[in-house]
């Protein structure tokens, strides 16, 4: 019997030897891919420094457009609900610290049991009661039999392995994921603003365009109505040049509504009730570098808040596969306590009834391991997710930059050549007046010539807010705009 007994005993403890160590044989951290490498400038520019290192305020000469941007900062909601993920994502780090460290718990208990006489606490029970060695106060008297517990208990668990430090690294990592993701709406908040200022400004030249060539076409009717009650001019005459004046009537009022519904929108942005939007310098007179400084890309990496936060997020599902796979391995738990403990309310807290002790316990995951194999197979794909989001963050900022230089450039060369054309069409509508007044032009001369002069006037100020907007858009893509 004594064999037999042992040889059980031997069995369990190498059976749990051997689950030990199937714990400790985790599965393999997620391979990391290299990232591509940044091209060394943006087309042959060397770059010596960069326009994002400007804060808004310095960017923008506008002291209109920096009053609006100011207060989108202050108003906008969506800004306001980056506050708040931050305040979480602090609380997610103060609670992952807080796994690192023991509890302390107070705990007050009360019970009663009535044992029977045939169980071992039963007769131990009476047993004892029976004994020389025990004073009236030990002799547990009480039925039922009762237990009271007034005192401390805490749990620790020790991170041998560092799992719980990898959970305080993630939480940390996300944190200042939040705080990168906050200075990106920032920059966009900022961005959105000037780009419907801008938008604005040139609704604003393109009507007082529109209401200018009114008055052109109103008095050249009424010269076209007066040549026909002269003989001069016919019906038809008259009836196409009011056509165009109609015509150019209903472009105005589609501007207007045009802009009133942008001033709605920018109003949306800036946290407040529709109502009218205050406006600086005309898009005309809005400040353009002869020059422009864009850095290097590898400046990227430290300006662009959108690539330092997929870059931490990164981090952090690193340090989240990490702590998926040490959920493998075996946690010490240390329990400690300490109280008083008596079976008779009125002996609680005599002196006799002290009691404090410990426990250390090894846990080792046995039947969930396909859980923790299912958690570990989840952060895996996520940190594979994170490196791809990552990724595709560098290259579409630099496909940013890149269309935005070239956009900039075009577009100076496109109003110079917008310039030129009103210029010639203005002569030309000169010129067709002239020439039908002494009558060596038809009045349809005269109406092409005035609706090209209209067209080519509204196409250069098109051009100058494609201008504005690329160079925002070049401003925001370098990383500008949340300082």
């Amino acid at each position: 019997m004594k064999k037999i007994t042992r040889s059980v005993l031997y069995s369990m403890v190498l059976t749990c030897s051997l689950v030990v160590l199937q714990g400790c044989v985790t599965n393999k951290p997620a391979v990391n891919n290299d990232l591509l490498e940044l091209p060394a400038t943006y087309s042959g520019d060397t770059g010596k420094s960069n326009i994002a290192v400007l804060s808004w305020k310095d960017f923008f000469k506008d002291d209109v457009l920096a009053a609006l941007i100011d207060t989108a900062l202050h108003n906008n909601p969506d800004l306001q609900n980056t506050l708040h993920r931050i305040t979480i994502a602090r609380a997610n780090l103060l609670n992952a610290k807080g796994m690192m460290l023991p509890s302390l718990d107070g705990f007050v208990s009360g019970a009663a049991d009535k044992y029977g006489k045939y169980t071992m606490t039963g007769v131990g029970n009476f047993d004892t009661n029976l004994s020389q060695n025990i004073n009236e106060d030990q002799k547990v008297t009480t039925r039922p039999t009762q237990d009271y517990f007034l005192g401390l208990k805490s749990s620790w668990e020790i991170d041998i392995w560092g799992k719980l430090k990898a959970r305080k690294t993630e939480a940390a990592h996300r944190l200042l994921a939040t705080e990168k993701g906050r200075q990106w709406v920032i920059t966009q908040l900022v961005g959105e603003v000037a780009r419907y200022y801008y938008e604005l400004l040139a609704l604003d030249n393109e009507l007082e365009i529109i209401r200018r060539n009114i008055e052109l076409q109103e008095r050249g009717v009424e010269i076209v109505e007066a040549q026909k009650e002269g003989g001069r001019a016919n019906s038809l005459a008259v009836q196409q040049f009011t056509a165009q004046l109609l015509q150019t009537k209903g472009l105005e009022l589609q501007t207007e509504l045009n802009i009133t519904r942008l001033e709605n929108d920018l109003n949306v942005l800036l946290g407040r009730f529709p109502g009218g939007i205050p406006r600086g310098s005309s898009i005309r007179q809005q400040y353009v570098p002869a020059e422009i400084d864009t850095g290097l890309p590898s400046d990227l990496l430290l300006k662009r808040p959108d690539i330092q936060e997929a870059e931490l997020l990164l981090q952090a599902s690193k340090a989240n596969t990490i702590a998926a796979r040490k959920a493998f391995l075996p946690s010490l738990v240390l329990t400690p306590y300490m109280a008083f403990n008596a079976f008779k309310l009125p002996l609680l807290f005599a002196g006799g009834s002290f009691t404090y002790g410990a426990l250390g316990g090894l846990t080792q995951p046995i039947f969930n391991r396909h859980q923790l194999k299912s958690n570990f197979n989840v952060s895996s794909a996520e940190q594979n997710i994170a490196f791809n989001n990552y990724q595709k963050t560098i290259l579409q900022a630099y496909q940013e930059v890149l269309s935005s230089i070239q956009s900039v450039e075009q577009y100076k060369k496109i109003i110079e050549i917008n310039q030129q054309e009103v210029q010639t069409l203005t002569e030309a509508v000169s010129t067709s007046n002239t020439l039908y007044i002494s009558g060596y032009a038809s009045y349809l001369e005269v109406i092409t010539a005035q609706k090209g002069v209209l067209e080519a006037e509204l196409k250069r100020t098109i051009s100058q807010k494609e201008l504005h907007l690329s160079l925002l858009d070049l401003y925001r893509s370098l990383g500008g705009g949340w300082q």
